[in-house]
């Protein structure tokens, strides 16, 4: 596919190099000629000087013959008017990023007058994946699938966990009394790998599990993880991700300290957040963060600005013994560290608009198969679960799994059939009508026939 990205920042970048990593023809416009020097010297892609929002700018691009034109510089407006020019001129589908809350309630008017076919929030998007870590403190990480009714949730083993040091073809036998999951994905070392039945869990290690929501929730309580809820929530930063995060969940209970530094942001936030408690302050001060009983939160979430103050604020409070910290990080660089700092719920803006980027252009792949539904990029984007609507021509069903041929490291992880889950085993199918997950350690997956070998 020809692909146009309008604006060559964080998410523009992470976007361009992705997709032309997946073999699509990409350029990438900015109006800053030191960024677009730079993204020559780092990326495999068509590199234009200008101004997106400039229909002479689109026409040089080739926007008549893009396939997909993303609009994702750093303001809405000039986003929205990008699409209605590229629109205008020819591409074929169009995507914006706008951020501004107050664009919210009139999303979907703006789409229609503007041609806009996917609008994407970034701080919504990471505010709603921030208030499911909440409701599941347990977990390192969750992804839902199948509207809802299919959970992958991500833990680190520990010692005393008792599917650590078994094979997980003898699990059942040994602990009867764990509710049968899929073991979807490990990491280990940095390394990912899906497991097989001779494979044994190590203490340390990053584990994903797959199930419906009754299922998962009585394995982890099997397992003896804490599933208490958390009531007590410390926000660090005002930014836009703090204030869709609050708005999710002070109606659920949650009560919620939010601290930021600058005066007339916490102003403004104390305005819009009557229920809220903004403190104007340093939220990187050990000693404020005393001051405001740190140690008595159940959860503290860092967003700020700057990646190395939540981390360091994140140190701060695992040290202190607070339960559940949540990190964001835009900084590929960092992931791999984060481990052994004990921080494990980290949250990218970046890597979330991405994987919904990606999703909907793999969607809209040429062919006539049985496309990408949902995709979450895990584990730093060393694997890839997708979801996918089976059609009833598609050569793969009514043959059982141990029949068919797939992809090296790829597994079928559920199948979802008229509201029912199944944990797929080798006698069991895939029938028309099904939501079927897949979890994949080889990315570009856009058709679920690429997953089945012939």
């Amino acid at each position: 596919m020809r692909i146009l990205v309008v604006g060559a920042g964080k998410v523009g970048r992470t976007l361009a190099e992705h997709l032309a990593g997946e073999e699509h023809d990409v350029s990438i416009v900015d109006k800053d000629e030191k960024v677009i020097d730079e993204c020559n010297d780092r990326l495999d892609v068509m590199c234009i000087h200008g101004n997106g929002a400039n229909a002479q700018t689109l026409i040089d691009a080739g926007v008549s013959k893009a396939d997909v034109l993303i609009a994702a510089t750093a303001g809405d407006e000039v986003n929205m008017l990008c699409c209605l020019i590229g629109k205008r001129l020819g591409a074929r589908y169009a995507i914006a990023r706008i951020r501004d809350p107050q664009y919210n309630e009139s999303l979907m008017l703006l789409q229609q007058e503007l041609g806009i076919d996917m609008a994407i929030n970034p701080e919504r998007a990471t505010a709603l994946e921030i208030s499911r870590l909440l409701r599941f403190p347990f977990a390192s990480n969750i992804e839902s699938f199948a509207k809802g009714l299919v959970e992958m949730v991500e833990f680190r083993a520990q010692e005393n966990d008792p599917v650590v040091g078994i094979p997980l073809k003898h699990l059942l036998n040994r602990h009867s009394h764990l509710p049968r999951v899929l073991y979807a994905a490990v990491e280990r070392d940095g390394r990912v790998s899906i497991p097989m039945g001779d494979f044994i869990i190590r203490a340390g290690d990053r584990v994903f599990v797959t199930g419906d929501i009754v299922t998962i929730t009585s394995y982890f309580k099997a397992m003896g993880k804490n599933t208490t809820s958390v009531k007590h929530v410390m926000i660090i930063g005002g930014g836009k991700i703090s204030y869709y995060l609050s708005k999710m969940i002070v109606p659920t209970g949650i009560h919620v300290t939010l601290i930021e530094k600058n005066p007339e942001k916490a102003a403004i936030l104390s305005e819009e957040l009557p229920h809220v408690n903004v403190l104007c302050g340093d939220g990187t001060s050990t000693e404020l963060l005393k001051q405001e009983s740190l140690g008595d939160m159940d959860a503290l979430v860092c967003l700020t600005d700057r990646d190395e103050e939540n981390i360091m604020a994140g140190l701060f409070a695992t040290r202190t013994g607070v339960p559940k910290v949540i990190v964001k990080n835009n900084r590929q660089f960092f992931s791999d560290l984060f481990p052994d700092m004990g921080l494990d719920s980290i949250v990218s803006p970046k890597q979330i608009t991405s994987s919904n980027i990606l999703r909907y252009v793999r969607a809209r792949i040429g062919g006539q198969g049985t496309r990408v539904e949902k995709l979450h990029r895990i584990l730093n984007g060393k694997a890839e679960a997708l979801e996918f609507a089976v059609r009833k021509d598609d050569s793969f069903t009514g043959i059982p799994l141990m029949n068919l041929k797939m992809k090296n490291n790829t597994l079928v992880a559920v199948i979802v059939r008229k509201g029912k889950v199944i944990v797929p085993f080798g006698k069991d199918t895939i029938e028309a009508g099904d939501s079927v997950v897949i979890l994949s350690c080889e990315p570009g997956i856009s058709d679920l026939s690429e997953v089945f070998v012939k």
